[in-house]
């Protein structure tokens, strides 16, 4: 299966995108008809550098995070012919009321306060509570943000089963030459897994002198290369294994390291891999770093709210689908569980998934794909419940007005 590129009409290109030379960029006519059935298609949007400022108005923003791949070029992950079903739960979430820094909230108050566009709840896989806001639907595609991080992850587990990656103990270089005589140069694939691979790095996004915004210019540029350049220009800051630093680059290594290793592009082997084999039921897109290039490791795949909760099922079934494992024995426990730095210190932070932070959601075994302005997919597997986000935040700041976790403890106890 050959993912297709998608790139959009000249009077639908933000400004942004003239300076990325997408005029001499078609479609092919299935990416027109899909583009001419998205519901959203034709409205305004901002641009990518609003985004990562935090300076778009509500409206902007909501029409910009379901049209993301209209800022880049972008692959299609497609869907098969079948839809892994999800039928209503018995059980319907009404409300759900919780305490949170001493003061109460109910369900009202999250979806409100921390500006929730969609929100799925899946008990036993099956619908608990589903909502859209906005003038968002089902066919909606949104922004995955940092999400995108676990599922890169979750596609070097896939390559390691495949025997395509022999371990997460293999050096980075083995499968990105161009980085050896760098801070890379010693680094292993579980090093970059939990973000500690020593390698300096400044991860704020809305500082435009940041390592983070400087990523983001590599990728406006659509220079092939130019984004690994920059990973390579980074000095070294610790040994390796021995620093948790949060670093989207990180995540863009891992990309490179999976495109090395499967022959084909990402969007093509998670095709191949789990989207159609987990039946989701729509197409989702994954930026690129310059046309035809390499997918964005740490960002850009929007995809439609009941996908994700499949991908979040995909997890809690321990990656496996119809019985087939896709990824190795005990990945996903060791990928969302707390991991361990070389002296022995504990890190509350996995293989880019976000093990559980409160007493019951530990005791339960619970981990997150997380990603900025309010996105979310949590699973709990003790209690069999997948919850999936949009969000709308205004800053790209990890900043939320009501905690996401303290909600999700809370519709776990609700739906018990």
């Amino acid at each position: 299966m050959i993912a297709r590129v998608v790139c959009r009409s000249f009077q639908r290109i933000h400004p942004l995108m003239l300076s990325l030379g997408m005029l001499t960029f078609g479609a092919g006519s299935h990416a027109w008809a899909d583009d001419y059935e998205y519901p959203h298609a034709h409205e305004p949007i901002g641009s990518v550098e609003q985004i990562y400022e935090g300076t778009m108005l509500p409206d902007l923003a909501v029409s910009t995070y379901r049209n993301i791949d209209r800022l880049f070029p972008s692959r299609t992950i497609s869907a098969g012919g079948h839809a892994y079903p999800l039928p209503r739960y018995q059980k319907q979430l009404e409300n759900v009321q919780f305490t949170w820094q001493d003061k109460k909230y109910d369900l009202f108050d999250y979806v409100a306060l921390d500006s929730v566009t969609a929100m799925l709840v899946l008990k036993d896989g099956q619908i608990a509570y589903e909502i859209y806001q906005f003038g968002n639907t089902e066919k909606t595609r949104w922004m995955s943000m940092s999400e995108a991080k676990s599922i890169t992850s979750t596609l070097v587990g896939a390559a390691i089963r495949d025997g395509y990656i022999k371990s997460v103990d293999d050096l980075v270089t083995d499968y990105v030459p161009r980085l050896k005589g760098t801070a890379y140069e010693g680094v292993t694939l579980r090093n970059v897994l939990m973000m500690a691979s020593g390698v300096k790095w400044t991860e704020a996004f809305t500082d435009p002198q940041s390592d983070r915004r400087a990523l983001l210019r590599a990728q406006m540029s659509q220079t092939p290369g130019a984004a690994m350049a920059l990973m390579a220009s980074r000095p070294r800051a610790a040994q390796p294994g021995t620093v948790n630093n949060y670093n989207t680059g990180e995540a863009q290594v891992l990309a490179e390291v999976v495109r090395s290793a499967v022959k084909m592009p990402l969007a093509d082997y998670l095709t191949q891999k789990i989207w159609q084999p987990m039946g989701m039921e729509h197409d989702a897109k994954w930026w690129l770093d310059s046309p035809n290039g390499i997918e964005i490791g740490g960002s850009g795949i929007s995809a439609t709210l009941r996908d994700f909760g499949r991908f979040g099922m995909f997890f809690m079934n321990q990656g496996k689908i119809d019985g087939q494992s896709i990824l190795p024995d005990g990945w996903v426990r060791q990928a969302t569980s707390s991991t361990t730095l070389k002296d022995g210190k504990p890190l509350a932070y996995g293989y880019m998934w976000w093990p559980a932070q409160t007493e019951q959601s530990i005791k339960d075994g619970a981990y997150s794909a997380i990603g900025m302005q309010g996105q979310n997919i949590y699973v709990n597997p003790a209690q069999k419940v997948v919850i999936v986000t949009f969000g709308a935040q205004p800053k790209p700041l990890r900043r939320t007005l009501v905690s996401p976790v303290a909600f999700f403890d809370a519709v776990v106890a609700a739906l018990d």
